[in-house]
């Protein structure tokens, strides 16, 4: 596999774009607003096949340009786009423009428009695994950042998406509507630093990291 990141969107938010060496087959994590038209240019530049959308938690950072994708895959591909989600952040996904006014403190120029519901294809639940891309993965819910939040860990690559549960010296912000140190603290220390050390953890803003790394020098969570 292929790792690419593109930093999108108004918070700097990582689209992954993860391409199989063997075939032309690809998965993003995370889809920021105004990730559309990047995503469906690279597709139609590289001849990819999109299968999936692996969306880590339900904040609009994350998840505002899921509706583009899937109505531009609708036009140009056959093959049917995978979203996989944590059923607790069903509203954020189904209802988005709810949480309009959260974003609107830092865009105030955004508008309903801003903010398109999509329907998940799949509530992914904790642990449950499944093959993309000829790999296996398992999904990790570690909720405290936002209800539903996910990480994505494939083992045999020795990678995960961490979305915004934690970050290169930091972790996800527990102040907003859902969050919950406690929790976060928790499920860092139970299913993110019980990884192998040379897992590497791909997070949702900023640098990649390792679990290594995080487990010495993390300054929210020790292990």
């Amino acid at each position: 596999m292929k790792i690419e990141c593109a930093p999108i969107g108004p918070f700097g938010t990582n689209l992954y774009l993860i391409t199989d060496d063997n075939s032309a087959h690809c998965v993003i994590v995370d889809a920021p607003p105004g990730a559309a038209e990047f995503v469906l240019s690279t597709l139609a530049q590289r001849g990819l096949t999109l299968d999936a959308i692996l969306l880590t938690h339900g904040h609009w950072d994350h998840n505002g340009g899921v509706a583009g994708i899937l109505a531009g895959t609708a036009n140009t591909q056959k093959s049917f786009v995978q979203t996989l989600a944590n059923i607790d952040d069903r509203d954020c996904h189904e209802n988005p423009e709810k949480f309009m006014e959260w974003y609107r403190r830092a865009v105030p120029e955004l508008g309903p428009e801003d903010f398109p519901a999509f329907t998940v294809s799949h509530w992914t639940k904790d642990e449950e695994e499944f093959s993309l891309l000829g790999e296996k993965w398992k999904a990790l819910h570690i909720p405290g950042h936002c209800p539903g939040s996910l990480v994505y860990y494939c083992e045999d690559a020795k990678i995960a998406f961490t979305g915004d549960v934690i970050f290169a010296g930091s972790i996800g912000r527990t102040d907003l509507p859902g969050g919950n140190f406690s929790e976060l603290e928790r499920g860092i220390r139970k299913k993110i630093y019980t990884l192998p050390e040379n897992v590497k953890l791909y997070p949702g803003h900023g640098p990649a990291t390792n679990v290594a790394e995080e487990k010495s020098s993390n300054p929210f969570v020790r292990p």
